[in-house]
């Protein structure tokens, strides 16, 4: 529509249809872009927690069930009920994703728990008891499928992560970065570490 149609219409339908150029205009230059995009990240950070917290919530029962089979492993079960401890002290809120820090602390503490896990379901090998224990089987199965989980989660994370700082950086979305969403800045993801994306063996 022109100006000068636009002109001659009645005050209120000048005014609706203002509105709703005004919308078709910037959805067509991305200004949803970057709140959607960094709610859709908060959103896979949300579910990366979740499966975390779904492992840690395995693991007394996991510790109980070895404990009753390998009470001589003191030494390793202790070091996964710290490091249980540790991992679930540390929580990041989605305010906090900006912050590499605090991300890496949150990554040290859960790949020190997966290593604590690694070394209690290698221990488990040399006791035929525990590993035939239905009960030992059935956390075992549900482990693994949690690890995978996790690693999923992670994945999307690290994606939805990518998009949005992406949009941060390239035209147009970057011009409303840089004017109404100033206060929306880069989120932080995991970094690589060497066997971190490998779940603990589980053996049956």
């Amino acid at each position: 529509m022109s100006l000068s149609a636009l002109a001659h219409l009645p005050t209120r339908l000048r005014a609706l249809t203002a509105v709703v150029l005004l919308g078709l205009v910037t959805a067509g230059c991305g200004y949803n872009t970057i709140p959607t995009l960094e709610e859709r990240a908060k959103a896979q950070w949300s579910e990366v927690q979740n499966q975390y917290q779904r492992r840690a919530d395995l693991i007394p029962n996991l510790v109980a069930t070895v404990q009753g089979y390998a009470k001589q492993e003191k030494d390793v079960l202790t070091a996964v009920v710290e490091a249980r401890a540790k991992a679930t002290s540390v929580r990041i809120d989605a305010s906090q994703l900006t912050d590499p820090e605090k991300l890496k602390q949150f990554q040290d503490a859960q790949n020190q728990l997966s290593g604590a896990l690694g070394r209690l379901l290698a221990v488990s090998e040399n006791y035929p008891d525990l590993k035939s224990n239905q009960n030992f089987l059935a956390l075992q199965s549900q482990l693994e499928g949690t690890e995978n989980r996790i690693a999923v989660s992670r994945r999307d994370y690290i994606e939805a992560v990518r998009e949005f700082n992406t949009s941060l950086r390239t035209f147009p979305t970057m011009l409303w970065a840089m004017t109404l969403f100033r206060s929306s800045q880069p989120m932080a993801t995991f970094t690589a570490v060497e066997g971190s994306q490998t779940p603990p063996a589980v053996k049956f």
